[in-house]
């Protein structure tokens, strides 16, 4: 395509020569992710249960999902978009503070699902269905944000570290397999829409 819109011959091997050192980096950052990132969340989640004290549990996967939401770069991309769609009229560290305690805090809810056995079909429905039901209060152009906010916390720095912790969890618990870890990522991504869609909702009230 680029040779029909009159790309000169400079621009195509700039072109191809960038791709190719972007697609290497990708793919060295997702090999590190691999190695370290993902182990870690297993560590960690295969050590909590050790404690015994559910609100030990809660407050480590709280502050570990809060913080790597924090440093995930999606986020930091979003934010300067949502910046510029609304004019810097709320502050970038109340809507960055607001998804990374969207993904704590739904981070908590899906750890302690693991650890009590609760269908995750049930939660999914019950989140779900207040999204629904808050989606009819704000304006749709603050609607697209916050489902964006959902979708920028699958990135590749936070991904490996929730389902890690999901997967590490549930392999040392009796009565649970490592299945059970999975469904941890679409429930952290229903926290930064909750969460920004009352903060949206609020501000356009």
């Amino acid at each position: 395509m680029l040779v029909f819109v009159g790309t000169g011959l400079n621009q195509l091997i700039s072109f191809f020569f960038y791709t190719v050192l972007a697609t290497l980096g990708m793919a060295l950052f997702l090999t590190g992710v691999k190695m370290s990132m993902l182990p870690i969340g297993e560590a960690i989640g295969a050590d909590l249960p050790k404690h015994n004290s559910l609100a030990f549990i809660s407050l480590i996967v709280f502050l570990l999902s809060f913080f790597v939401a924090m440093a995930e770069p999606n986020v930091k991309v979003l934010i300067g978009l949502i910046n510029s769609t609304l004019e810097g009229s709320i502050d970038n560290n109340i809507l960055i503070i607001s998804i990374a305690f969207g993904v704590g805090f739904l981070m908590v809810i899906s750890i302690m699902r693991i650890i009590f056995g609760s269908p995750i079909r049930y939660l999914f429905a019950a989140i779900y269905s207040i999204i629904l039901i808050l989606s009819f209060l704000i304006p749709a152009d603050y609607l697209a944000i916050a489902f964006d906010a959902g979708s920028v916390t699958t990135g590749a720095m936070i991904i490996p570290v929730l389902m890690g912790l999901g997967i590490g969890m549930a392999s040392v618990l009796q009565n649970r397999s490592e299945l059970d870890g999975f469904g941890l990522v679409g429930l952290a991504t229903t926290g930064p829409i909750l969460s920004l869609m009352l903060i949206l909702g609020g501000m356009s009230s």
